[in-house]
């Protein structure tokens, strides 16, 4: 049976930093009361999930706390840039996202992330430039449930003139990019989230997405007040 309405199965073979996720369909052999069965269980040891996501059928990853260092590569330039990939625990992770921020400045951009209206888990960036950094902080905790549990967006904030940028994806992984990386290194263990250059993410196995038309309107609402242009015909059903 294939997957119920609110989930979309994704596999991400590649371990490069910001690689997105390739579909597949090997959920599709589930039934309903499986997967629904899966979708409920968000412990793992002493790591909960948020609501956005879950690994594999089989467990080829097992969610866990820590960060690793990676590298993304330019497109455009071909360039090297040093990356953090971080996973941490529902309980602490949005409050560490919020502090990780404080080293990007008091001026930032921001993308918004969105696949409620994309196949096959493609996806729209919507940019807003120059918006403080107190002021954006104040509107994404009124966003907190939705940012933390809508697998369909994800958000990036960055400083174009210190070449940084913090990504709270989809998959409610944190990936910091650009040096220095030593600021973002002492928020993560301040946070009691340590480096282990071994572990692997969900992003790297088979996992599912989950979101909502409850999440779908939350995001509309946190493009605008963003002063992000809204420019969406027909309803908000998403298919993500």
């Amino acid at each position: 049976m294939g997957l119920v309405p609110g989930y979309r199965s994704n596999a991400a073979p590649s371990n490069e930093a910001g690689q997105r996720s390739i579909p597949t369909s090997s959920f599709e052999s589930l039934t309903s009361d499986e997967l629904e069965a899966h979708m409920e269980r968000f412990r793992y040891g002493a790591f909960d999930l948020t609501e956005a996501v879950r690994p594999s059928f089989d467990l080829q990853v097992v969610p866990r706390q820590g960060f690793r260092h990676d590298a993304y590569t330019d497109p455009k330039t071909n360039t090297k840039i040093p990356v953090i990939m971080a996973s941490a625990s529902r309980e602490r992770l949005f409050d560490l996202f919020i502090d990780l921020l404080d080293c990007l400045g008091g001026t930032v951009d921001v993308v918004l992330e969105t696949s409620h209206h994309g196949d096959s888990g493609e996806h729209e960036d919507l940019y807003r430039e120059h918006i403080d950094l107190p002021v954006l902080k104040s509107i994404l905790y009124d966003f907190e449930e939705m940012l933390l549990n809508d697998g369909c967006t994800g958000i990036a904030v960055l400083n174009p003139k210190k070449q940084q940028e913090i990504q709270f994806d989809e998959h409610k992984m944190l990936i910091c990019y650009g040096s220095p990386l030593e600021n973002f290194e002492r928020i993560l263990i301040k946070h009691d989230v340590y480096p282990d250059e071994s572990m692997r993410f969900i992003t790297e196995a088979e996992h599912v997405h989950s979101s909502s038309d409850s999440f779908a309107r939350s995001f509309l609402q946190l493009q605008s007040r963003l002063g992000i242009d809204v420019d969406v015909e027909g309803d908000l059903a998403f298919d993500c």
